[in-house]
Order: C-alpha cells, then structure tokens, then sequence
C-alpha cells in the first residue's frame, strides 16, 4: 500500500512540474540577470540590425533548433531593421557560459545599442518574438 500511495505522489509531482515546464518554454521574457549586458558585432561574428537583432543560440542535434530559425528568420524578413544571427553554441562555449545559456534553442533579442532586452528558452512563437521587438525599439 505504502509504495502505491509513494508512486501516485511521484506521478502528481512529475506531471506538475510537466505543465510547468510546457508553460515557460519558449516565453519570451525579461530575466533580471541579463540587465545591462551588451553585444557587440565582433562577439556575435555579424552586424547588429539597426532597429533589433535576434540572436539564436543552437546546437548541431537539435530539432528545435530548426523551426526556431525558420520562425526567426521569417521575423526579420518581415520587420524592417531586424537582424537573426544565429551562433553554434559548441564553438563559442565562453559566450554561452557568460550569458549563462543553459539549453538550445536560447533567443535572445537585443536592441539597437546591443543591449539584451529580453530572453526565451525553447522554441518561442512568432507573435512572441514580434511583440518582443515592439518593446526593444
């Protein structure tokens, strides 16, 4: 009886934390620790945009990864003044721990000055990414 009542308490906690995990990934979002942190065009191996730049973090095994380009390069196709550069993050191990990037995808949107505004982890929603822009302009 005991080890029945222990396995339903594993199975209520694993299944809410389930749906708290599916609510926050891919959230674009401000995170208090990425405050006056700046890129610049020789960190991220391409220019800024002149009014935002999308910057994903990927890796070479990961599915998301995928769709999250395509959605962020739709994005800067369709918003003037936005830039998408994507970094593997393999290679650029320093930037990833500097930024403190835990997982790919990681987006981050940066304004003009290069100025990290906002965050998302997971692959984030194209409606998500544009309101994102209208706060860092």
């Amino acid at each position: 009886m005991t080890g029945l009542v222990v396995c339903a308490m594993v199975l209520v906690a694993a299944s809410a934390y389930g749906v708290i995990h599916r609510q926050r990934n891919g959230r674009v979002r401000v995170r208090g620790r990425d405050g006056g942190k700046r890129l610049a065009a020789a960190e991220l191996g391409a220019e800024l945009g002149e009014r935002a730049t999308l910057v994903q973090f990927s890796s070479a095994f990961c599915a998301p990864c995928r769709a999250t380009r395509r959605v962020l390069g739709e994005v800067a196709g369709m918003v003037p003044g936005v830039t998408h550069v994507e970094i593997d993050a393999e290679d650029h191990l320093d930037l990833v721990r500097e930024l403190d990037i835990l997982k790919t995808p990681t987006v981050l949107v940066l304004d003009a000055d290069g100025r990290i505004v906002r965050r998302a982890t997971g692959q984030p929603r194209k409606a998500d990414v544009i309101a994102a822009l209208g706060e860092a302009v």
